[in-house]
């Protein structure tokens, strides 16, 4: 009897420490799983590819290109002038595509970043793209 007891202890303290809740750290998950995959592809275009997998589908989204122009950089200078240049000015070709993984009733389970380069402003040009800062 306390052999199943505890057994029955240990699977409920492992499935606990499952879950399905996107980590804080993840702006676009924090962002899109728990909705309709339908919001997102209306929002941002319709995927180029899908694959099912048992009950889920698995979309494969490309999109937000875009061309922005970064100015050069300069270290502080005496006086506050403009002091010697640290980075040149240059051309930006930003892009996103992502993996989106959907249940049978098309909501969002997960989503991930395959291809990202750094933003205009942080290092995640998909974050700032999928999940932008609310104003």
């Amino acid at each position: 009897m306390n052999f199943r007891i505890m057994t029955a202890a240990g699977l409920a303290i492992a499935l606990a420490g499952c879950t399905t809740i996107p980590s804080a750290g993840n702006p676009i998950e924090a962002r899109w799983v728990g909705k309709s995959a339908g919001v997102f592809f209306a929002a941002y275009g319709p995927p180029i590819s899908d694959s099912e997998q048992g009950s889920t589908t698995i979309y494969t989204w490309r999109g937000g290109y875009k061309t922005v122009r970064i100015p050069a950089k300069y270290a502080e200078g005496a006086d506050g002038k403009r002091g010697k240049q640290i980075a040149s000015a240059r051309t930006a070709y930003l892009r996103c595509q992502a993996e989106i993984t959907t249940n049978s009733d098309y909501t969002i389970r997960d989503i991930r970043t395959v291809a990202d380069i750094p933003g205009v402003n942080g290092p995640s040009y998909c974050a700032e793209f999928l999940a932008p800062e609310q104003k």
